[in-house]
């Protein structure tokens, strides 16, 4: 197998690849700086730890978990493949040692973090002699084990919209989890930001209150990547005086960082070669040496443009995609042949960003700017995370943000990482939280929502004019009739899906899935649906029944993509 330093020499010596390469950085290794491990760890964790050969911490996990036994609020910001996960493990499997009773919820952002993350923690305590009830409860999780998983999980583990949806609402389900609720860890900070960020701080705010009705005062961990203001993002979520530990005690290998741009095809027009296809070139290189290699698209239609150019030149079992619409097996499948070394490519979005352990990738090809530093440096840190080089590639697209740094590489290399802001009392966000809260729990006159008056005059005469509430004996109570978190969603966009089926042999198959919202201009009668590399043409979209019917057309030579407009009234 060639090295990816081979072939970048290679690369270094091919003119018609120089001629394009507006900036080539290197980042230097940096040294691991290590600390003993903070007195007061259970004896059985330390020698579950040296179990797996780790006789020190890093410098930021002894930080963080001493400030976290000492009963602080903590939020650990360090880079990728830094350790982020012990600092909130060690002292949430210390609480649950001491007191089989005690409670643990675990927040993050996508279901295959969450996969991720409790292999880790099965693999952490096996070594434990304490048996500890470790449980996915998410929207895959199968109806009949749900009433099972409520009474034995000590550590929950799940996303926010499951909190949202379909544990707060039924909190008299819960009763005995929330009175023990000892910790709270929500991973992957840096994405609460924006609408969804609003939405998941009052999901807190209401996650805090129920907590305190069944009796518990929850500790919270945060983990994230690097972002500009993160002890503010922090606060702002919880509403409460955090911690910060933000001195980076990993190690750091050797990256090659090079920003490409496609070679001019028009000089008095000022066009380019297309980015997807010079994209697709490169990574080829790299995958046909038998290089793990990922390379990030912004949408999933140009994922599968990808896929399909460069499972052409690459063959189809080395290369696969991974995006949102694919089913939970096929993720889960594609995850295990980044790891096992199986699949030598992956084609995939932003999904692949986070914290989830693919492997070890050694080249990260980057289709376009994802939109913000801070996204390149998560992408970036994809690879080199078992110490070796790594290799980062950013092809621009013809789009400006990419052309202005192609033109302005400093910008990229020497700007600050972007803040994180959040607004959890944006007037549309917030009304439709104490909806859910006072569903949840009837709101006594004088109780503040997080830090808000949640019964001030003119939220409650707003609420009042839907006629979903009821005033009496000083408290405000719920009367309508459907669950207002349902009609909630935290990433403004529909939770309803349809589903694909795969119907060109007498046996329908699921293949896979899109939001409602998208369905009208991807699976319409007559579109030409992206899967996995491969085409199908929509028989039929039956909306009422939620299913979009598809056959195989490996045949065609087109795809498509939907005209859109907008119109606006104010």
């Amino acid at each position: 197998m060639t090295s990816p330093q081979t072939l970048l020499e290679r690369l270094r010596f091919d003119a018609r690849y120089m001629t394009n390469v507006c900036a080539w950085e290197t980042i230097r290794p940096r040294e691991a700086r290590y600390a003993d491990i903070p007195d007061g760890l259970d004896k059985n964790l330390i020698a579950a730890l040296r179990q797996r050969g780790i006789d020190s911490l890093f410098t930021h996990q002894t930080a963080a978990i001493a400030a976290a036994l000492h009963g602080d609020h903590v939020a650990v910001v360090t880079g990728t493949a830094s350790g982020k996960t012990l600092c909130y493990n060690l002292p949430v499997l210390q609480a649950l040692i001491a007191n089989p009773s005690s409670r643990a919820l675990y927040l993050f952002p996508t279901k295959a973090l969450a996969q991720d993350q409790a292999a880790e923690l099965n693999n952490l305590i096996s070594n434990l002699q304490s048996p500890i009830s470790i449980r996915i409860y998410d929207g895959d999780t199968p109806q009949p084990q749900r009433a099972a998983i409520r009474k034995e999980a000590q550590l929950l583990i799940t996303n926010p919209d499951m909190l949202h949806t379909g544990i707060l609402p039924h909190h008299t389900k819960w009763g005995e989890f929330f009175a023990e609720l000892r910790y709270v860890v929500i991973d992957e900070m840096h994405t609460y930001r924006g609408v969804f960020g609003s939405h998941f701080a009052n999901v807190i705010r209401r996650l805090k209150r129920i907590c305190k009705f069944y009796g518990s005062e929850p500790q919270f961990i945060l983990a994230s990547a690097t972002i500009a203001n993160p002890k503010e993002l922090a606060e702002k979520l919880i509403e409460d005086d955090v911690t910060l530990i933000d001195d980076d005690g990993s190690p750091r290998s050797e990256k090659h960082f090079i920003l490409y741009n496609p070679p001019m095809i028009d000089p008095k027009l000022g066009l380019r070669r297309s980015f997807t296809l010079e994209t697709k070139e490169i990574a080829a290189q790299f995958v046909n040496e038998n290089i793990q290699t990922v390379i990030f698209a912004r949408t999933r239609s140009t994922v599968e443009l990808l896929l399909m150019y460069i499972r052409d030149v690459a063959g189809e079992k080395n290369v696969r995609g991974y995006r949102g619409g694919y089913l939970p097996n096929e993720r889960r499948e594609i995850e295990r042949g980044l790891r096992d070394g199986s699949v030598r490519g992956v084609v995939a979005t932003n999904a692949l960003e986070l914290g989830v352990d693919i492997g070890q990738l050694s080249v990260a090809i980057i289709a376009g700017y994802p939109g913000s530093i801070a996204s390149v440096w998560q992408q970036a840190g994809r690879v080199g995370r078992r110490g070796e080089s790594s290799v980062v590639i950013m092809v621009a697209s013809a789009a400006p943000l990419d052309q202005y740094i192609a033109l302005h590489p400093r910008y990229l290399f020497e700007s600050s990482i972007e803040h994180a802001l959040i607004d959890p009392n944006n007037l549309a966000i917030v009304l439709n939280h104490i909806r859910c809260a006072i569903f949840e729990l009837p709101f006594e006159h004088g109780e503040m929502f997080g830090r808000l008056d949640a019964l001030r005059g003119d939220l409650l005469e707003a609420l009042k004019e839907a006629g979903e509430l009821h005033e009496s004996a000083g408290a405000v109570r719920w009367v309508g009739s459907s669950y207002p978190s349902e009609s909630v969603s935290l990433r403004a966009a529909s939770d309803d899906v349809i589903v694909i089926q795969d119907v060109t042999n007498t046996k329908p198959i699921l293949i896979g899935e899109v939001d409602a919202t998208r369905a009208p201009t991807q699976v319409h009668a007559g579109a030409v649906y992206l899967h996995e590399g491969k085409q199908f043409l929509v028989r039929a979209l039956k909306w009422d029944e939620r299913i979009a019917e598809v056959i195989a057309a490996d045949e065609l030579d087109y795809y498509t993509q939907a005209s859109e407009s907008a119109t606006l009234d104010v």
